[in-house]
C-alpha cells in the first residue's frame, strides 16, 4: 500500500490501537481514527502523537479511506463503520491481524524479524523491557506496546529503522461474536517469549486446557528457524514443551533452566538479582521497578536480549533505562495528609496476589490500603474463590463494584459485595465501597497520613479514583 494512502482506526483510544496508529503515521501514512467521547489513558499520548480521533462512529468517516482496522470493542464487526466499509469493499483488518501485518513488514515494503511475549501475566513490562535495551543498543526497533506510555520510550508504538519488531501477544480472540480465533495466532515472530499460562478470560476460555491449547498452536505455528524462549518453571508451559519440537531455551527458578534467576533482593523501588546460564554466571543486573515478579519479566528480556546477539554490558545497561509502564505500580501522587498513590493494572488473582507482595516488600512498615475494582462479572465469578485469597498481604482492601465490560452482560449471581464477606470469612480486611465517591469520602474521613500506600488495582477505570485521591 502506498504511503500517502489513509488507515482508520476504529476505537482508536483502546490500548492495542493506539500504538498501531502511532507507528502507522510515523511509516508515513495519513492517519484518523474514532471513539466515543469518554477520557481514556490514551488521550494524551495521542494528542502527543498529533492524532485527532473523531467522536462517536459514523459512515461519513470512510470517505478517501483506504483501510480500516477495527478492535472487538464497540461491535466490532457489526460497528456501522465497520459494515459499511464492507460494502463498499475498502479492506478491514481486527487489530490483531494489523498487529501480524505490521510485524510482517509488506504494507511497509520492508521486512522485519518479529519478536512476539505472550503469557497471562507480564506481557506489557517484558515487551518494554526488551523494547528499550534494544533501542538503548541503538537498534532502533519497532514495537508496539499494549498501554498509553512508558518512561523509557517516547510512544507505545514505534515505527523503527532497525530489523527488529517487538510487540505484544494477546491470547485474547479477534472478535467474541464473529471471529474467535486467539489474536496472537496472527503473528509469525522468529522469536516468541511465554511468561506463564493461567486460566484467564473466563468468557473466551471454558478451562486452563482450552488456553494450553492455543499458546501450543502459537508455538507449532513457528518456523522451522525461530525460537521459543518460554519459562521453564510454569506447570503449563512444561506441559507445551513435551509437545513441541522446536528450537527452544527456557527461563527461571530452577537450575534446570537455560537461565537461572538468583540471589534476589529488593531496596525500595531497585531490585537486584543475578543469572547464571549454562552454568556460568552472567552476573548482576539491576532494575528499577520492585518485585520478584519483575525479576522474573527481566530475566525473560535478558534471555531474548542475548539469544539475538547483545553483550551481557548491552543488555546490563539497557534494562537500568527501564522504568515501568503506564498503570503498572504507578505513583500519582499524594494526599493533603502524606498517603502515597500508587495505581496498578492487576485484575487477576496471581497479579493482585504478586503485586501486593512486592509492595509489601519494598515498603514493610507501611500500612497497605487496595482499593480493587473487580473486572468483568465472568472472571469474578469463574475465579471467586482466588479472587478471596489474594489481598493477605495488604492491611485493608476495599472493594468497588465491577467494571462491567461492554463485551458481557450483567450477572447478578456474582458482587463484589459477596467477595467482599467471601474475603472477610478468610482475612477480615475488607470492605464495601461500591462507588469512587464513597471511597474519596472514606479516605477523607480515616486521614490517612505519610505512614500509608494506597493503590488502586484494577483493569477498569479505577485509576481515575486514584487521580481523585492525589487532590484531597
Amino acid at each position: 500500500m502506498p504511503k500517502n494512502k489513509q488507515i482508520h482506526f476504529v476505537g482508536i483510544k483502546g490500548v492495542g490501537m493506539t500504538p498501531l496508529a502511532i507507528i502507522a503515521k510515523e511509516a508515513g501514512f495519513a492517519v484518523s481514527g474514532c471513539d466515543i467521547e469518554r477520557e481514556f489513558i490514551t488521550d494524551e499520548i495521542l494528542k502527543k502523537a498529533k492524532i485527532s480521533p473523531l467522536v462517536g462512529f459514523s459512515k461519513e468517516h470512510l470517505r478517501g479511506k483506504d483501510l480500516i482496522i477495527t478492535t472487538g470493542a464497540h461491535g466490532g464487526f457489526s460497528n456501522e463503520e465497520i459494515l459499511e466499509a464492507k460494502k463498499l469493499n475498502i479492506p478491514v483488518w481486527s487489530q490483531g491481524q494489523a498487529i501480524g501485518e505490521f510485524m510482517k513488514g509488506d504494507i511497509f515494503k520492508r521486512k522485519f524479524k518479529g519478536i512476539s511475549i505472550a503469557g497471562s501475566h507480564g506481557k506489557t513490562t517484558t515487551t518494554g523491557m526488551i523494547a528499550t535495551i534494544l533501542k538503548e543498543a541503538n537498534l532502533d526497533p519497532s514495537y508496539l506496546i499494549g498501554t498509553s506510555s512508558l518512561p523509557s520510550l517516547e510512544y507505545p508504538g514505534h515505527y523503527g529503522k532497525g530489523e527488529y519488531f517487538v510487540a505484544e501477544a494477546d491470547e485474547y480472540v479477534i472478535d467474541p461474536v464473529s471471529d474467535r480465533t486467539p489474536k496472537f495466532l496472527c503473528q509469525q515472530p522468529e522469536i516468541a517469549v511465554f511468561t506463564n499460562i493461567e486460566f484467564d478470560h473466563p468468557d473466551i476460555y471454558e478451562s486452563l486446557e482450552e488456553v494450553k491449547i492455543a499458546f501450543l498452536k502459537f508455538a507449532n505455528q513457528l518456523g522451522q528457524k525461530s525460537l521459543l524462549i518460554a519459562n521453564g518453571d510454569d506447570k503449563q508451559i512444561q506441559e507445551i514443551l513435551k509437545n513441541y519440537s522446536g528450537n527452544k531455551i527456557t527461563f527461571g527458578f530452577s537450575s534446570d533452566n537455560d537461565y537461572v534467576l538468583k540471589r534476589l533482593g529488593i531496596r525500595d523501588t531497585q531490585t537486584f538479582f543475578w543469572v547464571d546460564s549454562r552454568k556460568s554466571s552472567l552476573g548482576e543486573f539491576t532494575i528499577q521497578v520492585g518485585g520478584e515478579h519483575n525479576a522474573f519479566n527481566a530475566l525473560a528480556a535478558i534471555a531474548t536480549c542475548l539469544e539475538i546477539g547483545l553483550s551481557k554490558e548491552a543488555v546490563r545497561k539497557g534494562l537500568l533505562h527501564f522504568k515501568g509502564s503506564k498503570r503498572r505500580f504507578e505513583y500519582l501522587g499524594k494526599t493533603t495528609r502524606g498517603a502515597l498513590i500508587y495505581d496498578d493494572y492487576a485484575h487477576h488473582p496471581t497479579e493482585i496476589k504478586k503485586s501486593l507482595e512486592a509492595i509489601r516488600q519494598m515498603y514493610p512498615k507501611f500500612k497497605l490500603i487496595c482499593i480493587f475494582q473487580p473486572h468483568t462479572y465472568s472472571r469474578t465469578k469463574k475465579l471467586f474463590e482466588q479472587f478471596s485469597d489474594s489481598f493477605t498481604s495488604a492491611n485493608q482492601v476495599i472493594f468497588m463494584d465491577i467494571y462491567s465490560s461492554l463485551r458481557e452482560k450483567d450477572d447478578p449471581s456474582v458482587s463484589s459485595s459477596k467477595l467482599t464477606q467471601s474475603t472477610n470469612e478468610k482475612s477480615g480486611n475488607a470492605i464495601f465501597l461500591p462507588q469512587p465517591q464513597d471511597v474519596i469520602e472514606y479516605v477523607e474521613q480515616k486521614r490517612f497520613g505519610g505512614d500509608t500506600i494506597i493503590v488502586t488495582m484494577g483493569a477498569g477505570d479505577v485509576y481515575e479514583t486514584g487521580y481523585k485521591l492525589v487532590k484531597i
